[in-house]
């Protein structure tokens, strides 16, 4: 990828974060958009594991048929990054492919407990900002990013 390449997708990745905030997030909130991401996924045909947390406090939580434990791991370290840096985890990975560094060279992290791939993104209540992390693992990483992303803007047009 191109300097210019990870330029564009660096500000459509911030872009989205500045895009798909709630208005609120309610523990109702977060069963019905963990179920729209279960919706989403199965639809797909895509098995993957679905975490919502506020506040440190987990709301929704579905390992869906077909993952494993590992997939609960990936959760852990990839809400990890978004808690720590307040983007993506794709946004953070990308950022940091683009710098050609790893996360333990560059912010002297381990990788056993970050991780910099796709799937976890901050959960953002306008005027308030980050709260929590709405997270997928189970598929490549721009595949669980765009359906975390892809369902937030659904669910919120849906509840608008």
């Amino acid at each position: 990828m191109t300097e210019q390449n990870y330029e564009a997708l660096l500000r459509e990745l911030r872009q989205q974060e500045e895009e798909l905030q709630f208005t609120n997030f309610t523990n109702e909130t977060a069963l019905k958009l963990g179920l729209a991401l279960y919706e989403a996924a199965k639809h797909k045909g895509k098995p993957v594991a679905i975490d919502i947390v506020r506040n440190g406090q987990q709301l929704f939580h579905l390992s869906m048929e077909g993952t494993a434990n590992d997939n609960n791991e990936w959760i852990l370290r990839k809400n990890r990054v978004v808690t720590r840096f307040g983007h993506s985890s794709f946004y953070i990975g990308t950022y940091l492919r683009s710098q050609g560094k790893r996360i333990e060279e560059k912010y002297l992290i381990s990788e056993s407990e970050y991780a910099a791939h796709g799937g976890a993104f901050p959960l953002i209540i306008k005027h308030v900002g980050i709260v929590g992390t709405i997270t997928v693992s189970g598929l490549p990483q721009a595949e669980d990013h765009e359906l975390v992303t892809s369902t937030i803007r659904s669910f919120l047009s849906a509840h608008a």
